[in-house]
């Protein structure tokens, strides 16, 4: 059970560890708690090298019996079944080896692209450093686009919404603040100061404190069930693998009980030694590890191609014999991202913008709205980032040719109101060379309710 932060007050949680918001820890300090906490960091489970992936790939009964088989048929003087079995068995080790190999690189590469830095605050200036070098006790400072490089607890919070999809499943953006807590057994979805590695800051500002880094933290956690998780066999492997030992058995069995008969007979036992190892080796299914292997690295080149890794390739199988999938429908069946589909203006429904729009109908105000009253941002990426909402009004102003920045260079933002569950919407003033004005957006009935007059094609009208 985690430790209930979200039940103590900003103070006590800055007396704690021992920080303070306006200083931060001294850097000798953050050594110090460094080397007794350690890196901020997921640690996975022991990666498989490239040796060991080989290796594996002839861990299987039945490529262990065609081993066995080659080596036979190299005795018997064989070598045209010898060279095939040994070209099956190093197809099959061969493609189960690349499809593991390129996953494993591209989960790393992921990895890698996935460690952003941070901004916190130490020794009294506001620095970026590297997310793993956080510690207990740093005073972390939030903003749209970053993802949330520990778990937190907020000590103060501007309008702060953070996308916890990753880690609880729900969909929509959760608002936050700084308010204690009572219930210690809140669950993590509940727990509004706080805010949890992995997720993401939709919208507005915030400074939290690290409580806990690396495999302390809930996706630590979560990382510490999955890696302790033993590994099953598919379905698939546990059938081949009994197929194999019965083949096994049932091979031996009649190779005996023949050796026995002809011995009865007063057969040379050499000539029957060597009968005996041919029908062995003529008994043995070559060919279906190599077209097991080969169905299955088929299957998880079409997995690629839907933007899907598959690690190893007995999951394929795995997924193909699943008939009901039970899970949240964010970021699994859908993206969590939303787009404009339509447009009401002047008293018409149109799914595109039109290209040869009035500068003095309802549009111009329209799409300028969209772009000046929307905090999401383009990120270091290029790729926006913000509220998933936003973001589809930011692309929809984008498309029609409004860029957002550089509208907001030309009419700045001098005041806002930031939306509230009461009010139901969100307006920003704006100055432009003929004074200040007004950008207000919002739940439909909410915003209307505050309309005397509509804009359309022929101009103002009641």
């Amino acid at each position: 059970m985690s430790a209930a932060w979200h039940t103590l007050a900003s103070e006590e949680v800055l007396a704690l560890h021992a920080t303070s918001l306006a200083a931060g820890l001294a850097p000798d300090e953050v050594e110090r708690r460094l080397t007794l906490h350690g890196l901020n960091a997921i640690v996975a489970g022991q990666r498989r090298g490239p040796a060991r992936m080989l290796l594996d790939q002839f861990a299987d009964f039945m490529v262990l019996v065609l081993v066995a088989s080659a080596i036979v048929a190299s005795f018997l003087g064989e070598p045209q079944d010898t060279v095939a079995i040994v070209v099956i068995v190093v197809l099959n080790a061969g493609l189960g080896f690349v499809q593991e190999f390129r996953a494993e690189r591209a989960m790393a590469a992921l990895q890698a692209l996935a460690a952003s830095p941070a901004r916190v605050r130490r020794g009294g200036v506001v620095e970026i450093v590297p997310t793993v070098r956080l510690v207990p006790g740093d005073v972390v400072l939030l903003e749209a686009g970053n993802a949330v490089p520990a778990d937190l607890r907020l000590v103060d919070t501007a309008q702060l919404r953070v996308e916890e999809a990753a880690l609880t499943g729900e969909s929509l953006p959760v608002e936050k603040s700084s308010a204690p807590l009572a219930d210690p057994e809140l669950p993590l979805g509940d727990r509004r100061n706080m805010a949890y590695k992995s997720t993401v800051v939709t919208y507005g500002r915030a400074t939290g404190v690290v409580v806990a880094t690396g495999m302390n933290t809930e996706l630590g956690r979560i990382a510490t069930l999955l890696r302790d998780e033993t590994a099953s066999q598919t379905p698939l492997q546990r059938r081949l693998a009994r197929f194999g030992q019965r083949l096994a058995i049932g091979v031996l069995t009649l190779c005996a009980i023949i050796f026995a008969a002809g011995m009865l007979r007063g057969e040379a036992p050499l000539i029957m030694l060597l009968t005996v190892l041919s029908l062995a080796v003529a008994a043995i299914p070559e060919a279906l590890p190599a077209v097991v292997t080969v169905s299955l690295a088929l299957g998880a080149a079409k997995m690629v191609r839907k933007h899907a890794l598959i690690r190893r390739l007995p999951a394929v199988e795995t997924l193909g014999s699943v008939t009901y999938v039970c899970t949240d429908k964010t970021g699994t069946l859908t993206q969590n991202r939303m787009e404009v589909e339509a447009y009401h203006v002047g008293g018409g429904r149109q799914r595109e913008v039109p290209t040869d729009f009035m500068a003095v109908g309802p549009w111009p105000p329209l799409l300028t709205a969209l772009a000046l009253n929307n905090d999401a941002v383009r990120g270091g990426d290029g790729a926006p980032a913000g509220d998933p909402t936003e973001i589809a009004l930011f692309l929809a102003a984008e498309r029609a040719g409004y860029e957002p920045g550089a509208l907001a260079a030309r009419l700045p933002r001098v005041a806002e109101i930031p939306f509230s569950s009461e009010s139901g919407r969100m307006t920003t003033l704006h100055r432009d060379d003929q004074g200040i004005f007004v950008c207000t957006k919002g739940a439909p009935e909410r915003v209307v309710a505050c309309c005397t007059d509509q804009l359309g094609d022929a101009g103002v009208a009641p």
